[in-house]
């Protein structure tokens, strides 16, 4: 993101995108990190609760982080373009309430977004301040499918956080 966390209003909403989960992409996944046999194959997931392929919760949390990444990216291009200085993420203390809320499943394409729950400023950190976002994963048929809370340190505005 490219405003400080000053800017940012509780309750603000950013669209992160779409992304369509295929058969292949599942199991490549799977694969690699949460081999599973309803994430491997239709005939192993045709034998649990799920009745067919269905990504790893992992996977829909993956895709997450790939979308949130590109649209910080785009919104500090488009900064730098417009003349604005960006301002700086830091760290993430980690998150909390992550919930997978539905499976999703082969062709099942989760719209991503994220909205603005808190911010704080830092107590040891004058120049930084904590922005909390309720962060979720939507199905094409509009169900809830990805579901966390997320905190992650943002530079305050310089003229700001000299001051305080």
């Amino acid at each position: 993101m490219s405003k400080f966390l000053e800017d940012y209003e509780i309750g603000e909403r950013l669209d992160l995108g779409s992304h369509t989960f295929s058969k292949d992409e599942i199991i490549r996944f799977a694969e690699n990190y949460d081999p599973q046999p309803f994430h491997l194959s239709e005939e192993e997931a045709a034998k649990t609760h799920f009745k067919r392929l269905c990504a790893s919760g992992w996977h829909t949390a993956s895709v997450y982080m790939k979308l949130l990444v590109a649209t910080h990216k785009r919104l500090h291009m488009e900064a730098l373009a417009d003349g604005r200085v960006p301002a700086r993420y830091g760290p993430s203390p980690g998150f909390e309430d992550l919930k997978w809320l539905r499976p999703v499943f082969s062709g099942d394409t989760i719209s991503y977004h994220t909205i603005v729950a808190d911010k704080r400023n830092s107590s040891t950190r004058p120049a930084w301040g904590l922005i909390y976002a309720d962060n979720h994963g939507t199905n094409q048929n509009g169900e809830p499918v990805f579901y966390f809370r997320s905190k992650v340190f943002l530079e305050r505005r310089p003229q700001i956080a000299e001051h305080a």
